[in-house]
């Protein structure tokens, strides 16, 4: 079990796309209220006080889309400046991204993952939902805001979904070959929306990779990263090509990370709705934060039974009261 001293924070659980594989076509989301989120004051004392002191070093920025959250730069350059934090990173799905790119780098943002399911302007509006006007060009551009701005490297994130992108898993790739951008390819896991497609729901990465390795050859990445991803590279390549596989590799006894949901909730594993700890109804009834850091040090002590109940369950995922761009996955 690797030691988990990494955290996925949800700024909100609002998002200005509706992709198919976060929210089921026919959802209607209740949206938490601003007093229901966490407020930056609040996150801050947590980071410090309780999530710092039990050993968390790595803090992940998300949503929902975090590009959303009011003062976002501020809190930022807040979490930035603590001396403990070793990496300060953000999942964004870029279309906001553009005006902003240069403001998070100076505020010491370290990395960004960005979510980019498809290089077809149709394909990408089909995924993301049809808003009148294509959203893919200023989504391009704020991509490219991002790697001018100093994000290198540059890590994109694919959803493969069977008979509407996988078609595109080279066009992807060779994204790697010019520049140092890391694409991800991730298997689709049907969480809230385990409908969405009437036969096969994902491709097992060993299939891409041989389509790959077909095209231009494959060896082992030499930057392996911290997360979940097996990593590769194309022979010459100038950035690297992963493959997320929580469907057909598990990987949960690597896994070394935990998620706070934007109303306060800590969850151990993403897939994981019955061990979870109230932080936000702790934190304004005044509870210690010596008593929140026991409580957060019983998760750690459980996640390794929790990553082996879910290596048992396989791919039966079971039924999820909150949709993927709810909980931040």
């Amino acid at each position: 079990m690797n030691k988990v001293d990494y955290l996925r924070i949800s700024l909100i659980d609002r998002c200005n796309f509706r992709c198919r594989y976060c929210i089921p076509d026919d959802a209607e989301l209740q949206y938490l209220l601003t007093p229901e989120l966490l407020s930056n004051e609040e996150l801050l004392k947590l980071i410090r006080e309780v999530f710092i002191p039990t050993g968390f070093r790595k803090f992940r920025l998300t949503g929902g889309e975090p590009l959303l959250r009011p003062n976002l730069v501020s809190l930022v350059e807040a979490i930035a400046q603590l001396p403990e934090v070793e990496d300060l990173s953000m999942t964004t799905n870029a279309f906001l991204l553009e005006k902003v790119a240069v403001d998070l780098y100076q505020a010491g943002l370290n990395r960004l993952n960005i979510s980019l399911d498809s290089l077809n302007k149709e394909t990408f509006d089909q995924i993301i939902g049809n808003y009148g006007k294509s959203r893919w060009d200023q989504t391009w551009r704020g991509i490219l805001a991002a790697y001018d701005a100093g994000f290198n490297p540059l890590k994109l994130n694919v959803v493969v979904i069977p008979g509407v992108n996988d078609s595109e898993i080279l066009d992807l790739t060779a994204l790697t070959l010019d520049r140092n951008w890391h694409v991800r390819f991730i298997e689709f896991m049907p969480i809230g929306n385990g409908d969405l497609f009437d036969e096969r729901a994902w491709i097992p990465s060993e299939e891409l990779r041989q389509q790959i390795r077909e095209r231009w050859g494959l060896t082992e990445g030499e930057i392996q990263g911290n997360g979940p991803a097996d990593v590769f590279q194309i022979p010459g390549a100038k950035g690297t090509v992963g493959f997320i596989s929580q469907m057909s590799e598990c990987f949960c006894d690597r896994c070394n990370r935990m998620r706070l949901s934007a109303d306060g909730w800590l969850r151990p594993c993403l897939l994981n709705e019955a061990d979870q700890l109230d932080l936000k109804t702790a934190l304004r009834t005044n509870i210690s934060s010596e008593i929140l850091q026991q409580k957060v040090q019983h998760l750690l002590d459980i996640k390794p039974e929790v990553n082996f109940k879910l290596r048992e369950m396989g791919s039966d995922l079971g039924q999820y009261s909150r949709t993927m761009s709810q909980i931040g996955g």
